[in-house]
This record gives structure tokens, C-alpha cells and sequence, in this order.
């Protein structure tokens, strides 16, 4: 990415309008990634130049994409939905008929294991890794749903998981399976003792999202707050 000072102003703009939106960190990168590849493709040094011919500097990014990088069409779609976004919100300057070539989706249909297939998988799967596994496989998570699952989230009396700021910033429920829960009553023995392990040598709280920190202070500390996998996710920059 171009270290310009205008550059780096850009992409702050992006970040703190796309986190007063409430957009995921993932889409908020994925979206700064490509302004920042737009920009470095037109080898703009100046936030002037944004505004000269935008429809044309979008239409050959496309282009590029889809013809010399030959890019799937939903990575096409991804970087055309950043630079709207760019130009409309950041630059209050709405794009008027883009038009690219574009990449083509072609119908795939999908491989679907067999019972037997996933068991087979499942028994060369250990550890934590199996475990979480096993809960993607038994529950229907995403698998960063899965690795940001907290205590807390987990209802045994309901046979539930309550997965909190999902793909869309939802909250949903999905199935507990019950042949998990010794294994992962163990597993979360074993964090619970790692977590207070890491309070007593002064290491850092679990992280909690918007300002929970401050509403409930002490509740960094709390396991049942604490991640299922005893993994910290880093705060956002």
C-alpha cells in the first residue's frame, strides 16, 4: 500500500465511518484492502485524482481484475462493492454506470460427505482442533463463529448455542449436540484453570466488543466471558 499521507487518511475515513456503521472487522479490512489496491494500480499520489474520471478508473480496475488477474466473480464483486462504498460514504461521490467486464459464476455443485465419510474424517481429528470439529460438524457454525464461541454462550439446559454478532451483526441459536457435553465440560475445565492461571501472572482480560469494558469492568476477568478454546482475540486497531 502507498505510504502517503493522503493514503493513510483515506483508509482511516474508511475504517471510522464503516465502524460508526457497525460493519464487521472482516468486511472493514476486506473493503480497505482493496481501496488500497485500487489505489496503488492507478499509482495515485494524490486524493485529487480520485475525482478525475472515477467511472473510467473503477470500469479498467474491473476489467483488470476479471481479464489479467481472471479473479472469481465474487472477489470481482468484493473490490466493486468496496469502491462504491468508497466513492458513495467516504467521498460523497456515487459512482454513475460502471461498466466492466465482469467474472463469470459458473453454476458448481456441491460435494456433500456421506455419514461414514465425515466419521472417517472426524477420527483423524484430535485435541482441541477435534473437538471444534465436531461442534462445526454437530451444531451448523461457521467456523469463526465457532473459534469466537464464549462460556457463556453455550446452554446445556436447552441444548442450544446462542451465537452472538454473526455473519450480518445477528444474533442466532443453533443446536447443542449432547454427545459433546463431557467432552467439552473437560475441555473447559482445563481453559477455566488456564484463565486464571493468566489473570494471577497479570496477563490481559479477555477481550469484550463495543464498550462492555467499561459498562461491566469487571467482567474481562470472568471465565464464563472467557473464549471456549482459551484463544484471545486481538481488539480492534
Amino acid at each position: 500500500m502507498s505510504t502517503t499521507q493522503s493514503d493513510k487518511t483515506l483508509l482511516s475515513e474508511t475504517r471510522d465511518l464503516m465502524r460508526r456503521l457497525h460493519y464487521s472487522i472482516h468486511t472493514e479490512r476486506a473493503y480497505c484492502d482493496w481501496i488500497a489496491r485500487f489505489v496503488r494500480f492507478h499509482h495515485m499520489q494524490a486524493r485529487e485524482t480520485l475525482f478525475v474520471e472515477p467511472e473510467k478508473k473503477v470500469e479498467d480496475y474491473l476489467t483488470y481484475l476479471a481479464v489479467q488477474a481472471n479473479v472469481a466473480a465474487a472477489t470481482q464483486n468484493q473490490a466493486f462493492n468496496a469502491l462504491v462504498f468508497l466513492y458513495k460514504r467516504v467521498l460523497e461521490r456515487p459512482l454513475e454506470n460502471v461498466e466492466a467486464a465482469r467474472s463469470r459464476k459458473e453454476p458448481r455443485i456441491p460435494e456433500v460427505l456421506t455419514r461414514e465419510e465425515v466419521k472417517r474424517v472426524l477420527a483423524f481429528v484430535e485435541g482441541t482442533a477435534g473437538l471444534i470439529v465436531k461442534l462445526l460438524y454437530g451444531s451448523g457454525l461457521r467456523i469463526t463463529e465457532a473459534v469466537r464461541l464464549r462460556v457463556q454462550d453455550i446452554d446445556y439446559g436447552y441444548k442450544q448455542i446462542t451465537v452472538r454478532n454473526g455473519k450480518g451483526e445477528k444474533d442466532r441459536v443453533t443446536p447443542f449436540p449432547a454427545n459433546l457435553e463431557a467432552l467439552l465440560n473437560n475441555h473447559l475445565e482445563r481453559v477455566k484453570l488456564l484463565h486464571e492461571q493468566d489473570l494471577a501472572a497479570g496477563l490481559g482480560p479477555v477481550y469484550l466488543p463495543y464498550a462492555l469494558e467499561r459498562k461491566y469492568p469487571n467482567a474481562a476477568r470472568e471465565s464464563r466471558f472467557s473464549r471456549c478454546w482459551g484463544i484471545r482475540m486481538c481488539k480492534r486497531r
